[in-house]
C-alpha cells in the first residue's frame, strides 16, 4: 500500500509539471523572460547551446532540493521531488532530443502521438515573436493535431 501511494505522488507530481511548465512558457517564458526564451525560436543551427537552455535551472533545482530535503527529513518532498525530476528526464527526451533533433536520433516515426506533438510545437515555433503564441505545453497539447495521424 505505501508503494502504491509513493508511485501516485510521484505520478501526480509528474502530471502537475505539465501545467506548471505551461504557465512559465506562455506566462514567463513568452513574458518578462522573453530575453532568454527568444533564441529558442529563432534557432541558430550552429549553436550548440542557447540562453533558453538556462530554464532547465528553474526546473532542475526545485526538483533536486525537494530531492534532498525530502530524503534529509523522510518526508513526501522526495516523492514530489523525483516526480518533478521525472518531467525533466522527460522534457530532455521529447522536446530536445526528439522535436529539436539536438541530438541526432528518433528522426522517425510512425506513433500517432509522438508525430502530434511534434507538430503542435512546430505550429508554436511558427511564431518568432513573444505575443499571440499557441501551444505553451510540451506532453498534452490540443486534440486538432493528432487529427492528421489517425
Amino acid at each position: 500500500m505505501v508503494l502504491l501511494f509513493n508511485i501516485i505522488v510521484v505520478l501526480i507530481s509528474f502530471l502537475m509539471m505539465e501545467l506548471v511548465s505551461w504557465a512559465t512558457h506562455k506566462y514567463i517564458m513568452h513574458g518578462f523572460l522573453w530575453k532568454l526564451h527568444e533564441d529558442h525560436h529563432n534557432v541558430n543551427k550552429n549553436k550548440m547551446f542557447e540562453k533558453n537552455d538556462s530554464f532547465f535551472l528553474i526546473f532542475a533545482i526545485p526538483g533536486a532540493g525537494f530531492i534532498m530535503y525530502g530524503i534529509e527529513t523522510n518526508s513526501i518532498l522526495m516523492l514530489v521531488g523525483l516526480g518533478i525530476t521525472l518531467y525533466g528526464l522527460a522534457y530532455f527526451f521529447i522536446h530536445e532530443i526528439f522535436i529539436h533533433q539536438r541530438i541526432k536520433v528518433f528522426r522517425k516515426t510512425n506513433n500517432k502521438y509522438l508525430k502530434g506533438l511534434r507538430k503542435a510545437h512546430k505550429i508554436h515555433h511558427k511564431n518568432q515573436n513573444k505575443e499571440n503564441g499557441q501551444c505553451f505545453g510540451m506532453l498534452i497539447v490540443p486534440l486538432k493535431y493528432f487529427k492528421d495521424y489517425k
